[in-house]
Order: C-alpha cells, then structure tokens, then sequence
C-alpha cells in the first residue's frame, strides 16, 4: 500500500485502496489491542465509528475519559478541538485524529487576536469559554466548560462576579437567561444549530402532535423557546431513554440519533429540519472522519496532532478547573 504521507501532514486527509474483503471492525479492535489504543468518538460521528469506539461521548465525557485513559496512543474521532485537548491532557501520548480537516465553524468564530483584544478591553472580567475552541482561546481563559456542567460551573461563582463567555452566543443567551446573569457574550455561533427552521420544526410539530422538541442550547433562542427540554447531547440522549414519550423531535446534529435509537428501539426519533433542502443538520466536520480513515490512521499512527508545551501547559489550567468543579458537583459524562 503506497501512502504518501507528507500529503497527510499537509492536506490532513488521504485517499488509500483499501482490500475490500477487509473487515474494518475487527482490523480496529485488533490494533486497539495491539498498539494499546482507545478510541474516543463523539455522538456526532457516523454510526459505524461510534460502534467500533472504546467509549461514545459530549465533550464533558470525553475530556474526563482523556484525562483516565491508561493508552499510550489516544484515536480521537471527532473534530480538530477535541483532539486538541485530549493531547493538553496527555502531553507524553500520542494523539491521533483520522482528518485533520475536521475543524469546528464554532471554534473558528473565535480568532486568537480578535479574542484578546476583546479580553483586554475588559480586565475585570473572568473568562469562561466553551470547550468547543482552540487552545488559543482556552489559554486565554479561566475556567473551560461543557453545555453539560457550565450551569454547575457559574453557580460555583459569586453571583455579581463579571463574566465574558465565549464562543457560543446561543448558549451563553441561554445560560444568561437560566441564571439571571448578564454574562458579555463573544458573537460566535455553530453553523449546525443555527439551521434549523423554526417554521418548518412548528409544521413538524402539527404533524406529530405527541411527539417533544427536544434541542441543544446551542441552537437559536427561538427555537429553544418552544422546546419541551433543552440539555446537552448526553443529556437528551437520557431524557429519551427516560421519558414516557414514544416520539422526539431532535435539534442537534444527527449522529445522536444512532445512539438514540439502539437505546429507545422502540421510539421514533426525527431530525428537526433546517431552514434549506440540504442535509444541514450534519456536521460537513464530524462527517469527515470514517471508519477506511481511522483504520489508516490506526494502522500508520498519522496525523498526530502536536502541541507547543508553554501553550499546551496554559490551555490546561481552565480544563483542570473544570474537572475539578465537575466533580465537585458529581457530573459525569
């Protein structure tokens, strides 16, 4: 098999011929075994990573499963930002990520420079930042958070404490109204949550009148006006399971029906609609990574994500805080 692999460090993705015949799942388990690897997957990702994953997960879940790991090589399937952190966590493993083109619109939104300016002109405020960013921003932040724990997070801090929270409008909007605070909100957003038609998921609503809205607080406040239970993905993916209801509207991006679906056999689960007749409710991102890419990535140990240490070293003190506070309130992923 003749990779090129100065166009994987490069480009971030290659295009090998793979052996049809070739059974991905038990190739990836038996070099998870092997090489003593652990996969890490989000909800997001395609059905056929999440059931060969070590462990399927928020991001909370799996910045806690990053931090446990015994492996030495740490597969991270997701996007750019998750792998970024699983290597802040880890600095003497290797950390591998099937297409380092999967970035994040979310973490894009924030620059580096633009987003310390904006810290500068407000020194007396804490910074809060999404776990969905860049090292960069998490460097230039205090305490890191999840959709699962930050409303746990700001109820550790003095009520008439100054926040900036950052990158997610939507879910600092949602927070701020949850909690009374007046946090000052960077003006970023993610492209999935922010697609879903509010007129079209009412329509859908008419069609099926038992069924519930169940959205992520990252999408658009007046979607999440309407909504019968807002939460993160782990957090909808439980309510589903627990809740006496055989129908659920979905808005969040679509992987999580998957897992929805293998835990609720017996529900119906359907993906709120966007605003367009393209399927915008899939992260393009987290649909980059596959299973023929993260049995390469596997098989050769490329990409590696690395990391500058005086960065890596300063993106941790907000993830340690966060872990710390998490446990504190007994949150789990």
């Amino acid at each position: 098999m003749n990779i090129d692999f100065k166009k994987i460090e490069d480009n971030g993705f290659y295009n090998v011929e793979l052996d049809p015949t070739l059974d991905l799942f038990a190739a990836i388990n038996n070099l998870k075994k092997e090489k003593n690897a652990v996969v890490l997957a989000h909800f997001y990702q395609e059905p056929d990573i999440q059931d060969v994953a070590d462990y399927i997960g928020d991001s909370l879940g799996l910045a806690q499963k990053a931090a446990e790991t015994n492996a030495d090589i740490i597969v991270f399937a997701g996007v750019h930002f998750m792998a970024e952190t699983a290597k802040i966590l880890n600095p003497s493993k290797k950390v591998l990520l099937p297409d380092l083109k999967a970035g994040c619109s979310l973490a894009d939104s924030a620059p580096k420079n633009l987003f310390k300016a904006f810290k500068d002109k407000h020194p007396d405020h804490l910074v809060i930042s999404y776990i969905n960013c860049t090292a960069d921003i998490k460097a230039l932040s205090d305490i890191i958070c999840t959709s699962s724990n930050a409303e746990a997070i700001l109820n550790s801090l003095p009520q008439d404490q100054k926040i900036i929270f950052a990158p997610d409008k939507n879910l600092g909007g949602y927070l701020n109204k949850k909690t009374g605070r007046n946090m000052l909100l960077w003006n970023g957003a993610c492209m999935v949550h922010e697609i879903f038609s509010l007129e079209k998921i009412i329509k859908l609503k008419v069609r099926h009148p038992q069924a519930q809205l169940i959205a992520h607080p990252e999408c658009e406040e007046a979607v999440l006006n309407i909504a019968d239970y807002i939460g993160s993905t782990t957090q909808l993916l439980k309510y589903s399971q627990n809740k006496n209801c055989n129908e659920f509207i979905v808005a969040t991006e679509t992987g999580i029906l998957h897992k929805m679906q293998q835990t609720s056999p017996n529900k119906t689960f359907i993906p709120a609609p966007p605003n367009n007749s393209c399927a915008c409710n899939d992260c393009p991102h987290m649909k980059l990574n596959t299973l023929e890419k993260l049995y390469i990535c596997m098989q050769y140990e490329v990409p590696e994500l690395t990391m500058d240490e005086t960065l890596r070293i300063a993106a941790k003190k907000p993830i340690d805080r966060m872990l710390e506070i998490s446990k504190v309130a007994g949150l789990l992923g």
